[in-house]
């Protein structure tokens, strides 16, 4: 074999797989910094473009996640309001008690239950303007337009007031949970000892104007929450029976509030799984094997130093020669 200096094979091939070595060297390094099995588009383009949507998907269950803690921390809160409002209740009922049944009660007596009876009507009234994040909790306005109405037990969707809560990744093409504003104002808003008010008597004003009256000056309907002055109404006006009737109201609105709750609860467990679940397929997705990837680094490392090893060797038939030179 002939000696040449101008062009050393050896050399070459040795620093080729010294470069090698080198860039696997650096790759492994950086998925053991990374924790990531795909660096780029050119690991593996198709396993990318799963793991890119799987990540999309795992985001979107984390804002529906959001979503539905807001909506149960709405609903808390109205809960507390609504809890307030029966207690009001039952305190308007028992200054009617202590006013109208004992007879050892002075006017002046009876005149201070009926300032304090007075009061209670405008702080319902307060109470049912309270928002949450600036949204109203509870409504006067269907959710279709026109006006609200309280019915129980036979409540017509088009005369409630509902909000539709995303609970899936797909947003409004997925699953959803209704929860409603409640209709305080109107279930506050009693037939006088026969019950809560009909769609029929919309065209009464009932949410915040004077009581109704019939040709004869019998009362139809009462509105326990007043917002002014001038139209509150006395112990008198009131029988106990409309009171029974507006707290029953509030306990039915609670226990829709309460059942909204329960159904964002289950849709939060629900999507607590399905996040774990989908975390746990991008990890087999694009996560690194750290012990393979271990065994690469050393791998690596001692190709790499040997390769530098060989390009030194290599190096030596040059001095080889020099000597012949001399």
């Amino acid at each position: 074999m002939a000696l040449t200096i101008s062009n050393n094979g050896a050399v070459q091939r040795a620093s080729y797989h010294l470069g090698k070595a080198q860039d696997n060297l650096q790759i492994s390094l950086r998925r053991l910094a990374s924790g990531k099995r795909i660096l780029g588009p050119s690991d593996d383009p198709g396993t990318l473009a799963v793991a890119m949507k799987v990540r999309a998907s795992i985001n979107k269950l984390s804002g529906s996640q959001n979503n539905i803690r807001n909506a149960i921390g709405f609903l808390e809160v109205q809960d507390g309001i609504l809890e307030t409002a029966g207690k009001i209740l039952m305190r308007m009922s028992e200054l009617k008690g202590y006013a109208t049944q004992d007879p050892l009660k002075s006017d002046t007596d009876v005149a201070s239950y009926n300032n304090e009876f007075k009061d209670l009507q405008q702080q319902l009234h307060d109470i049912s303007q309270m928002t949450f994040n600036g949204q109203s909790l509870f409504a006067n306005t269907a959710t279709g337009g026109g006006t609200a109405f309280f019915g129980g037990a036979t409540q017509e969707a088009e005369k409630a007031n509902q909000l539709s809560i995303h609970t899936s990744a797909q947003g409004s093409n997925g699953t959803k949970v209704l929860i409603h504003r409640s209709l305080l104002l109107s279930a506050l808003t009693i037939k006088n000892g026969t019950g809560s008010i009909a769609a029929s008597d919309e065209t009464n004003g009932v949410w915040s104007t004077a009581n109704a009256s019939s040709a004869t000056g019998a009362q139809d309907f009462i509105t326990l929450a007043k917002d002014s002055d001038s139209n509150l109404l006395n112990i008198a006006d009131i029988s106990s029976a409309a009171f029974e009737s507006a707290i029953s109201n509030i306990v039915f609105l609670r226990a829709q509030a309460g059942a909204g709750m329960s159904r964002l609860q289950f849709s939060a467990d629900s999507i607590a799984t399905q996040e774990t679940n989908m975390k746990s397929a991008l990890g087999r997705i694009e996560d690194v094997d750290i012990a393979m990837e271990s065994a690469n680094l050393a791998k690596y490392s001692i190709l790499m130093q040997a390769s530098a090893a060989m390009v030194a060797q290599a190096n030596v038939s040059n001095d080889v020669a020099l000597m012949l030179l001399r």
